[in-house]
């Protein structure tokens, strides 16, 4: 970039960061990470891998822009249950130990909070373990909370919720008339990946693509949806205060 479009970038940056009200920003943020593949691509580069390590890279970066801001929590929708199931298992293998090494990093940066949104029983030993043991490693940070999607799917999270409700129902000698009397969305919530957390108040996606992808379904009813063409490596500090900045002027209506 020529020495003078940087200082013209820099002040637009700052102008943009200069408008943002704290108390207009929001509290959970949640991104879907898309577009690590197609970055690889147009450089030509030899494997999908590449661009999966730069997202990672990225990512660390991103979640220093949120936790400067004082977001307090951010949910990464890293890999699918469906993710599972398309992909080649050379990708898959190659994806599996850069999440896991993501993993490491993140428990070791500043006071953030690692928790695990998904299932484990399609994920590597390796992957399911370096999940847990991050959890476990950050479990005392009062920091960014850090929720990581992996081996997630929506409407998997809503059957688990249901099935976790049922049997808790059944252990404590309750009829099914009982069941359908105390079955609220309140209740359902209580039994999500995501229980004890404020639901996103604004879901951001990369890439240029526009659907939710079985992303937070439940969570994401009333959450403002943003959506950015930059490639996930290529995302900057600037698209997301745009986002951010287009966030603070929307009049949130819940539903209503």
């Amino acid at each position: 970039m020529p020495l003078g479009s940087g200082i013209v970038y820099r002040l637009y940056e700052k102008g943009i960061r200069k408008g943002l009200r704290p108390e207009a920003l929001p509290h959970h943020v949640a991104m879907i990470v898309d577009g690590n593949r197609r970055w690889a691509a147009q450089r030509m580069l030899e494997t999908a891998a590449h661009g999966h390590r730069a997202g990672a890279a990225k990512i660390q970066e991103f979640l220093g822009w949120c936790d400067d801001l004082d977001i307090r929590v951010v949910t990464l929708y890293l890999l699918s249950n469906d993710n599972l199931t398309g992909r080649a298992s050379e990708e898959l293998n190659e994806l599996f130990e850069i999440i896991a090494q993501l993993i490491d990093d993140l428990s070791s940066s500043r006071d953030w909070r690692i928790k695990h949104v998904g299932t484990t029983e399609n994920l590597p030993e390796r992957l399911a373990t370096a999940l847990r043991e991050g959890e476990e490693r950050t479990a005392s940070h009062t920091g960014l909370h850090i929720n990581l999607a992996v081996g997630y799917g929506g409407r998997h999270e809503i059957a688990d919720a249901v099935r976790s409700i049922l049997a808790e129902h059944q252990s404590a000698g309750g009829t099914i008339e009982e069941l359908g009397e105390l079955l609220t969305p309140d209740l359902i919530g209580e039994h999500l990946y995501t229980s004890g957390q404020p639901d996103p108040d604004l879901v951001i996606r990369t890439s240029g693509e526009q659907r939710v992808s079985d992303f937070m379904l439940w969570q994401s009813a009333h959450s403002e949806l943003y959506f950015v063409e930059a490639l996930y490596p290529d995302l900057r500090e600037v698209d997301f205060l745009r986002a951010l900045r287009d966030y603070s002027k929307r009049h949130r209506r819940f539903g209503t």
